[in-house]
């Protein structure tokens, strides 16, 4: 390395592997350079003046050797490889029980690609792992400050280059199995940063030491090779130091040439070296008083910048994007993390019963944060935190070879310990047979024997709990699992299980916490995982409204499951007075938590969620509508449901397409319907959508009819609002000469959308009904269009939601069909019939059947009786009766022979007269103008006309009296004022 002395406290071990490289290689070469600039990099890490700590992510001798050197040395000052940006939240962890992940999140991007959203970086922290020794050292310890020195959250996606390479998935050192529990997905598809990720970058250089190490994956490798000999109590703190600095420089020296991932690596070493020599030139900190914490891989590094006298203005930070950063701490678990990081499944909770087991061995006292849930709370003597003494001074041998030992020390072989293989031999049988297997003693006893046998295969005295596990399967499992979990699952349970981590209350983000003090009504413990019923009665205790707004909610905001309505429902112009709800928010404790990274309530948050889903580039009219009903419904809020109604008639007016017809038909009614209950009027805005939509479907009509690419579904959608809002729109100002028009040009070729033409055709009334059942006749009548017969009985179960009125029709066109074909005919048609349905028409097959069950006969016993209605004689109109005109028109014929009614009505509305003796002539409507001018008058007057009445001749038995008027203009301008134009 160019500007490091080489020292003489490793010359030993540099001629040994000298002769080993001469020996192996034959000289000097490639493996020469390797081995020596191995040595060279422990070297260089040990005689830094900043002590640097390498550690190894989630590994019990990492953090037991971390809590002795901390409180043999006492930093002043802990700088730990974690995002900087992350700094703030750590105080927090106390609050929560472990494990937690640290998250930084962004929903909007401003400076990456948009289709990166949302941005999501998560560090987890568990108690077995130095990076939480060294925070619960730093914030219990007065005078001692930590700083995180890793590059920020935004420079993880600066750095990162998606748009060069793809992310790389994580290798995993073992197939996912069947019975995944959904804790392994507590991180989402967050990005996550570890401290101190060591593995083998060289796929042959793992396969090899999975080979040799005769283990299954490099999880086993690594607890065998380096935790067991690191964590038994005889590697001392140099001698844990060296190991980590030269198993960090084989792994990045046998490292293959991925040049980005590279270069993200050292890019991260100069950004903390830079960082930590600003903060030591700020504050005038004694480097003998740090300790640096790091990856074992970032240890052993080669850049110029590296050392507390490193280059200084070789390297620049570039700035971060405009991209807004939100904090929080999230519930992660072990699964989540073997899952993220590429662990073996039951590795992580394997480490956390390691690093209890060599706390009792070591008698190393760990450190904890004050008041930290989940853990027993210490004595009053440990809970006194002494401040940070001045740095312990090192001894004379920190620097010196520890290395040439420890390769040379034989592996202390454990002794058996039978009592703990015992038990675990014994709480596995009693696992399995609680899921289901046939276990017996003689298993825990085959379990105990596999384990011993496995581990000597394997060059080990005591078995190790992968040995255990492998036994466990090889003895118990059969070939069908009987219940969820398989043995090894079982296993990984008894050694630990999945610990899954809370945040506490007090470390919610303010929309959380405010979620929680809204249900505190329920009385539930909403924090603790699982599901939990809650029944809210309304009618009783009114103050749970409030509780029911916030769930449904929550049902419209969080996963599914979160909050799952059992009884009661919420719709427009509903409210249930009772409900029943199975809540699930402590599982889903990380989406309520990213909820409040949205927004400070969750009114707030649904608000601006409706918002981006109307004004997002991809909104459609029926996603705008469904905006505003669920303004409406959620946030009864009359502002923003004018607002985006508004901008729903925006969004109508550029669509070309007709793709989301039946959802803005379905939306539009309910709103409708919804507005014409509870409000005196209609609002503006779907008065004008009402408006705009008549005009707009008009136009696209012939087009849809004949475009390919319009589902039937679709345009009998358009149809259906043309006709169900038709009332409306007329008395808007439309025109219904843009209906018919439409409807004439339109010219379809398809069999199911001349059929919904014809529907079309009888109810704007160009069409009659007798005249669609020939047309109907005549299809089943051409043996050419029968094979595609079933399809205009789909265009016509279509029609049904525009034009109801037609079931009766359809109903005859089945049965018809049925009772003329002929089997060979029916048979293979019969199947294309019952998909066409169900697949095009399924929600409308009720309205069909209902009018079915209306027609036919409900017994067995009428059904060879019964007449079709279709094929019953038309019946004959009644006779005009003969004695019409010594009784008056027939409408009339009542009022004489029951005058009681007339003459209530004349006494309320005071006015006298008297019935006419029978037999006299019934004068017309037109007779009350010549009794009572007075209107006429008014009318003439305001029209301009002047007039005088004439004689009225009499009223001829065929019709009404005759009105003259002097002046003609005024009797016709009088019947178009009548007439109502």
């Amino acid at each position: 390395m160019s500007g490091v002395q080489e020292s003489t406290s490793f010359a030993a071990l540099r001629g040994q592997l000298q002769e080993a490289a001469a020996a192996f290689a034959g000289g000097p070469d490639a493996l020469e350079g390797i081995l020596l600039g191995m040595v060279d990099d422990v070297d260089r890490a040990v005689r830094e003046p900043l002590e640097i700590f390498p550690v190894c992510h989630h590994s019990p001798a990492s953090a037991t050797a971390m809590a002795r050197r901390l409180r043999e040395k006492q930093p002043k000052v802990v700088y730990l490889e974690l995002c900087e940006d992350m700094a703030p939240l750590l105080a927090e962890l106390r609050n929560c029980r472990l494990p937690v992940a640290v998250q930084a999140f962004a929903g909007d991007v401003d400076g990456f690609p948009a289709e990166w959203a949302p941005l999501s970086v998560v560090a987890p922290i568990t108690e077995a792992s130095a990076e939480y020794q060294a925070i619960a050292y730093a914030l219990d310890t007065p005078g001692v400050e930590l700083v995180l020195v890793d590059r920020s959250s935004d420079h993880v996606f600066q750095w990162d280059g998606r748009d060069e390479r793809a992310p790389e998935a994580p290798a995993q050192d073992a197939a996912p199995e069947a019975g995944t529990e959904p804790a392994s997905g507590l991180h989402g598809e967050a990005v996550g940063v570890e401290i101190g990720d060591l593995r083998p970058r060289f796929a042959e250089l793992e396969e090899h030491l999975l080979r040799h190490g005769k283990v299954r994956h490099w999880s086993e490798w690594w607890h065998q090779y380096v935790e067991v000999p690191l964590g038994d109590g005889t590697a001392d703190h140099d001698t844990y130091r060296q190991v980590m600095f030269l198993i960090g420089s084989l792994f990045r020296r046998l490292a293959p040439g991925d040049g980005a991932r590279l270069r993200v690596d050292e890019d991260r070493e100069r950004y903390m070296w830079t960082r930590m020599r600003e903060h030591l030139g700020a504050t005038g900190t004694d480097p003998a008083d740090c300790l640096y914490v790091c990856g074992a891989f970032h240890a052993a590094s080669r850049v110029e910048e590296f050392g507390v006298h490193g280059s200084a203005d070789t390297f620049t930070i570039s700035p971060r994007t405009a991209t807004t950063w939100q904090y929080g701490l999230i519930p992660s678990s072990h699964t989540a993390i073997e899952a993220q990081f590429g662990l073996a499944a039951g590795s992580v909770s394997i480490a956390a019963t390691e690093w209890a087991k060599s706390l009792k061995r070591t008698r190393v006292r760990p450190y904890r944060l004050a008041g930290q849930a989940g853990t027993r709370k210490p004595s009053a003597k440990k809970t006194t935190a002494r401040p940070a003494s001045a740095s312990a001074v090192p001894s004379p041998d920190a620097s010196a070879d520890h290395l040439s030992g420890f390769l040379r020390r034989p592996p202390v072989l454990d002794a058996l310990d039978e009592a703990e293989l015992l038990g675990w031999s014994v709480d596995i049988v009693r696992a399995a047979r609680r899921a289901g297997y046939l276990a017996s003693t003689a298993d825990a006893i085959a379990v105990f024997e596999t384990s011993i046998l496995l581990a000597g295969m394997r060059d080990r005295a005591k078995p190790t709990p992968y040995d255990f596990q492998d036994a466990a399967v090889t003895c118990i499992e059969k070939d069908v699992v009987p219940g969820r979990r398989d043995v090894r699952r079982l296993v990984e349970i008894m050694m630990g299980g999945d610990r899954i981590g809370q945040v506490g209350y007090e470390a919610l983000p303010p929309l959380a916490r405010d979620v929680h003090d809204r249900l505190a009504p329920l009385g539930l413990k909403l924090q603790q995982r699982g599901v939990q019923r809650a029944l809210l009665d309304m009618a009783s205790r009114p103050e749970l409204q409030a509780c029911s707004d916030v769930l449904w909610m929550l049902r419209r905001l969080m996963p599914q499951g979160a909050a799952r309505p059992i009884m009661g429902e919420r719709r427009l112009g509903e409210r249930s007075i009772q409900e029943s709800w199975d809540l699930a928010i402590g599982t889903h404790q990380r989406a309520l938590i990213e909820l409040g990274y949205e927004g400070v309530s969750v009114e707030q948050v649904l608000e601006q969620r409706l918002r981006r889903d109307a004004y997002g580039p991809r909104a459609t009219t029926a996603t705008v509508l469904a905006a505003v009903e669920d303004a409406t419904l959620y946030l009864r809020s009359r502002r923003l449901a004018d607002e985006l109604g508004g901008h729903a008639l925006k969004v109508l007016a550029t669509e070309r397409s007709v793709d989301g017809a039946p959802e803005v038909l379905r939306r539009v009614r309910a709103l409708l319907s919804y507005y014409r209950t509870t409000e005196p009027v209609l609002p503006a805005w779907i008065e004008s959508f009402v408006k705009t939509g008549y005009a707009h479907y008009c136009t696209l009509l012939p087009t849809a009819f004949r475009d390919e690419d319009a589902k039937v579904g679709q345009v009998a959608a358009m149809l259906g609002f043309l006709f169900s809002m038709e009332g409306l729109a007329l008395s808007l100002g439309c025109d219904r000469a843009q209906l018919e028009l439409a409807v004439a040009q339109s010219h379809p070729e398809d069999p199911s959308r001349t059929a919904l033409l014809w529907a079309a055709q009888v109810q704007l009334g160009t069409l009659s009904r007798a005249e669609l059942r020939a047309r109907c006749g005549e299809l089943l009548d051409n043996p050419l269009v029968v094979p595609a017969y079933p399809r205009y009985l789909s265009g016509f179960v279509h029609a049904l939601e525009p034009v109801p009125g037609l079931a009766d029709v359809v109903v005859e066109a089945v049965s018809n069909a049925f009772g003329r074909l002929p089997d060979a005919v029916l048979l293979p048609w019969l199947p294309l019939l019952i998909t066409t349905l169900r697949s095009g028409a399924a929600e409308l097959a009720p309205l069909l059947i209902r009018e079915a069950g209306r027609i036919f006969p409900g017994r067995l016993a009428e059904l060879d009786a019964w007449v079709p209605p279709w094929r019953m004689p038309a019946a004959p109109l009644p006779a005009r009766r003969a004695d019409a005109a010594a009784h008056g028109p027939r409408g009339a014929a009542l009022l004489p022979e029951y005058p009681a009614t007339c003459d209530a009505v004349a006494g309320l509305l005071g006015c006298a007269g008297e019935w006419s003796e029978p037999g006299a002539p019934v004068p017309s409507g037109a007779a009350l103008l010549s009794a009572h001018p007075a209107a006429c008058d008014a009318v003439a007057d305001l029209l301009g006309c002047d007039g005088a009445w004439a004689t009225a001749r009499p009223v001829p038995s065929e019709g009404g009296a005759v009105l003259t008027v002097r002046h003609p203009r005024s009797a016709q301008e009088l019947e178009v004022l009548l007439s109502g134009g």
